[in-house]
């Protein structure tokens, strides 16, 4: 539902809305009012909720409540909220526990399994509010579709974001195929605790990523690689709420997981240290690290894998600080860097590629130079504003970000905006200015 306009200044497109009258998160927002007016009609929600975060049934779809609805549980506070909203909603929710991990990899790292206690929040929750729980086994899935992904990328030197990969071929991917066949025809959406909104079109059954309210936690960016079947199908009821406003609902629900601490780290890890996943699927290589500017061997390192770009700790240099500032794959060669913040080695551009396009009717535009947009290159609150430039054949182009970003490397991924609308990602494949 895009046009392109000409900035009569930059000469760049500019994107603009054409079919719809307004943007989504507009239309997010005005839901409040239709909501409000739904919700004040049902006796069966509870009150509390509604006085003290009024926002926080905006993301459940409550104007077409009753729907089935699988719920997405890990064990950790954001899932059991929205878990707890939908069933305040008016939902028929039945939970779902994907049980991923693969302990027996590492069963020597760990003493208990590290699903164990997750399971057991989940359960203790679901029972709690009189829900259902189902443990799905995907760990064959998850194993090929997102760790042995990850690993191919370490090994040719790039950074994996195997969180993207856990939602578009697991969560939202592996977990619709059992459903489909488990359970046809049983549910009208998958739910899940991630901060994001979907901005549904019901005539059109168009649908469209947009920012969640909390702009530090909000997970549009590992969304990003969903298409418009797999967004259509998913509801996110924290997509309203900050963090802080979860806790609050948690705790005022008196839900088992009030008090549990979010995870952190890579999502197939759990327990185990990067290194150490490293070290037991690609082994050890020595090789040098070598001085960018003099070619002078510094030290030996135990494969370039075990290294990042804009590395500074684990590096066991002295005189620094040292950052590594590139990888050469066929030497196996780690290069560093005192001067890594110089402007001769500014990160502001790159070329993409793999794209993943939300939004069929971007996907189909005729772009043609530069266009504006803004852009974000990991999961947080940053975001730049960039232009965009399509290659002829459309399979790579070429991001200029408006400012610098030294963590810049090749494997991650570049998530693509519209205002609050998330366009859809690529893949970061090389500098242009690095």
């Amino acid at each position: 539902a895009f046009r392109t306009t000409r900035n009569a200044r930059t000469g760049h497109q500019e994107l603009s809305t054409s079919k719809r009258e307004s943007v989504p998160a507009r239309r997010c927002i005005g839901r409040r009012t239709r909501v409000d007016e739904r919700v004040a009609q049902r006796s069966d929600l509870q009150p509390s909720v509604l006085q003290d975060w009024p926002g926080a049934l905006l993301g459940c779809e409550v104007e077409r409540a009753p729907l089935d609805v699988a719920v997405l549980l890990s064990g950790g506070v954001d899932s059991s909220v929205a878990l707890e909203l939908l069933h305040r909603a008016g939902h028929r929710c039945t939970a779902f526990y994907l049980k991923i991990w693969f302990q027996e990899d590492f069963r020597n790292f760990w003493d208990n399994c590290p699903w164990e206690d997750d399971l057991a929040y989940a359960e203790e929750t679901c029972k709690r509010l009189g829900v259902k729980l189902n443990v799905v086994p995907l760990t064959n899935e998850y194993w090929e579709m997102v760790v042995e992904d990850s690993i191919r990328e370490i090994k040719q030197g790039r950074t994996p974001n195997p969180d993207m990969m856990c939602n578009s071929r697991i969560k939202f991917g592996a977990f619709y195929a059992h459903i489909a066949k488990e359970h046809p025809n049983e549910f009208d959406r998958v739910a899940s605790g991630h901060y994001a909104r979907v901005a549904r079109d019901y005539k059109s059954d168009e649908v469209e990523l947009v920012l969640s309210s909390d702009t530090l936690k909000d997970q549009t960016y590992f969304l990003a690689h969903l298409n418009q079947k797999q967004l259509s199908l998913a509801m996110f009821p924290l997509g309203y709420l900050t963090k802080s406003e979860v806790r609050q609902v948690a705790e005022a629900a008196d839900l088992p997981t009030k008090d549990r601490k979010d995870s952190q780290g890579i999502c197939f890890l759990g327990k185990v240290k990067f290194k150490e996943f490293v070290a037991e699927h690609l082994g050890k290589c020595p090789g040098h690290i070598v001085e960018e500017e003099t070619s002078t061997v510094l030290g030996q390192h135990d494969g370039y894998w075990f290294h990042t770009i804009g590395q500074r700790q684990g590096l066991g240099l002295s005189h620094g600080p040292w950052y590594v500032v590139r990888k050469d794959i066929p030497s196996n060669t780690v290069y560093v860097s005192k001067n890594y913040y110089s402007e001769d080695k500014r990160r502001d551009a790159f070329v993409c590629g793999q794209f993943n396009w939300i939004d069929e009717d971007f996907d189909s535009m005729s772009l043609v130079g530069m266009v504006d947009l803004q852009c974000k290159v990991r999961h947080g609150a940053r975001m730049y504003d960039c232009t965009f430039k399509l290659s002829p054949n459309r399979d790579q182009g070429e991001v200029f970000l408006q400012e610098d970003d030294q963590g810049l490397a090749a494997g991650q991924y570049a998530v693509f905006y519209h205002n609050s609308v998330c366009l859809g990602s690529a893949k970061i494949l090389g500098a242009l200015s690095w």
